[in-house]
């Protein structure tokens, strides 16, 4: 039988490494830079497919993955009935820029979970989201200033990347930064700074590692925003659908005015809304003069496997599981360290978690340790890692003993 020949990327990819020769042809060779590995050392994998809780790389390797998108895949890859889904939708068509009917019961989905919303717009990404409410929330008040909190992130947007070059001074001005659970610091700038719009806040800290507000922080911020007139915007991009099917603002009981969503809510593809108050939403255009939109905003395919996703999570109410299962292996681990005498730190809430080292440099080496035993996990000791429902017990018990190894060195 006659040899396949190889195509130009296979010979490139073979001769060079999928890395390199990435690199040639894309920006750093990623599309988003915490892709790269710089936080851990070493050339990222290239993720061929995936299914359930595991993923294969290029090679065909299988790693137990606890990265699952950056915390979107709760169901796990390709869940059948959202697979379903989708090869229905897109018997349909990919995008019409016309409204369909679908956006309207994700929508309303969204909002039965959510009570604090009123009405939402969809968007394509978590980044928009969070442009969206913000200016909704300058557009509403007739403010300019935003409170965030310094070790939150909230996407890319110039407003909120103050280290970033590229950002004018003039964008910074207007974005002030507190410390995550400092409401003193927040009531104090709302007091003298009467040109504030908004307050936003990661309700868990989801990129600094999984930082947990403390007890009464997050109400706190509900009546400082009340007193003076400012608008409460809770980027539940990583908590929405993921800590509670109400979201963190169900968990810890505080409404918020404008709500921040992503990841989740796509079903896996690639889908972002904000929404909230109904006298703050009706100054988006084009009912009112703030301008928002986008091409693919509402996407039909990101929406049938939205809606899927959370008709499921709806339906099975998997929480309780989830965090059962993130306890059994976050304890795991601890107790292996404890056995080894190793100074390692979990946090955790629900079905998020992540680890750290009093020596930091150590992630590195643990990273790698588990990923030769066939572990993923999210490549940056500053990011969350997350279990889905495909997540077996097996899977805790092999990635318990992986830890085991790694610790041992």
């Amino acid at each position: 039988m006659a040899q396949k020949s190889l195509t130009k990327y296979e010979v490139l990819s073979t001769k060079y490494g999928l890395f390199s020769d990435a690199k040639k042809y894309i920006a750093g060779g990623v599309n988003s830079p915490i892709r790269s590995f710089k936080a851990v050392g070493g050339d990222p994998l290239f993720i061929k497919r995936g299914r359930g809780s595991k993923i294969y790389d290029e090679s065909g390797r299988e790693f137990i993955d606890y990265c699952l998108s950056w915390g979107a895949l709760i169901l796990g890859h390709s869940h059948p009935d959202v697979v379903e889904a989708l090869k229905e939708a897109l018997g349909r068509g990919t995008s019409f820029g016309a409204p369909t009917l679908q956006e309207t019961e994700l929508a309303k989905l969204i909002q039965e979970a959510l009570p604090s919303i009123d009405s939402a717009r969809l968007t394509n990404s978590g980044t928009e989201a969070v442009m969206g409410a913000v200016r909704a929330a300058r557009g509403f008040t007739k403010k300019n200033k935003i409170i965030r909190f310094a070790d939150s992130y909230h996407g890319s947007a110039d407003c909120f990347l103050g280290t970033s070059a590229g950002v004018p001074e003039d964008f910074k001005k207007h974005t002030l930064s507190v410390p995550y659970n400092d409401s003193a610091a927040v009531s104090g700038i709302a007091k003298k700074d009467r040109d504030v719009a908004a307050i936003i806040v990661e309700p868990v800290e989801g990129n600094a590692g999984v930082v947990l507000p403390k007890e009464g922080f997050l109400k706190k911020l509900r009546e400082i925003s009340d007193k003076y007139g400012i608008v409460l915007i809770f980027d539940e991009v990583i908590t929405g659908f993921r800590v509670s099917y109400g979201g963190a603002q169900g968990l810890f009981g505080v409404k918020t005015d404008l709500t921040c969503l992503g990841k989740i809510i796509g079903g896996g593809l690639p889908m972002g809304a904000f929404g909230g108050r109904r006298d703050i939403m009706k100054h988006l255009a084009p009912e009112g003069s703030v301008y928002q939109a986008g091409t693919f905003s509402g996407n039909p395919i990101s929406v049938r496997a939205g809606i899927t996703a959370l008709k499921i999570l709806k339906e099975t109410d998997p929480y309780k599981t989830l965090e059962e299962k993130t306890k059994t292996l976050c304890d795991g681990i601890i107790k292996v360290a404890r056995r080894r005498d190793v100074d390692l730190r979990i946090n955790r809430i629900a079905s998020l978690f992540d680890i750290s080292f009093k020596d930091t440099g150590l992630f590195k080496i643990f990273f790698h340790s588990l990923l030769g035993s066939g572990v993923y996990l999210s490549p940056s000791p500053l990011e969350s890692n997350f279990m889905s429902t495909a997540h077996t017990d097996e899977d805790i018990a092999k990635t318990i003993k992986a830890a085991e190894k790694a610790l041992g060195r």
